[in-house]
């Protein structure tokens, strides 16, 4: 009995191992992507950046966005750029936060590879800014906020 717990245990970590390394993307970043640690105040001042909050509307009540943010949930590229595209200059980069830094690392990676603009991943994202002393102002609906 126990040898077949080991077993199973053993072929159940293998699978896991393999699983984990077939989803992770190893192709190389676009040139025109990066990972920075903006301050909040300097997201909110920058004019040459798109700041947008790809959090849901509920994140956004609860811990309030970066002062003129636009506010588009992320789900898929095609939809997101298709929103923000009106928003965007030419040769505008587009800054994506959300709470933790793990939704934008995806989201910015699948938008560079569709869009030309500069693309900027805000590390840490809301949670790094506020401990780092930005406070935050509350969503409004001219941001995109629809509970607002």
């Amino acid at each position: 009995m126990r040898k077949i717990s080991l077993y199973g245990f053993t072929l159940l970590a293998a699978l896991a191992a393999g699983l984990a390394f077939v989803m992770v993307d190893t192709r190389p970043a676009p040139a025109h992507l990066s990972l920075e640690a903006r301050s909040g105040a300097s997201l909110a001042r920058d004019n040459d950046t798109l700041v947008v909050d790809i959090r849901r509307p509920e994140e956004w009540v609860q811990t309030g966005v970066v002062e003129g943010a636009v506010l588009v949930t992320y789900t898929d590229a095609e939809s997101f750029i298709a929103r923000i595209a009106p928003m965007l200059g030419p040769d505008q980069a587009l800054a994506l936060i959300c709470r933790s830094g793990n939704r934008t690392s995806r989201a910015a990676r699948e938008i560079a590879e569709k869009i030309d603009n500069p693309v900027v991943d805000i590390a840490g994202g809301m949670l790094r800014v506020v401990a780092e002393g930005y406070t935050p102002l509350p969503p409004r609906s001219e941001q995109g906020c629809m509970i607002c």
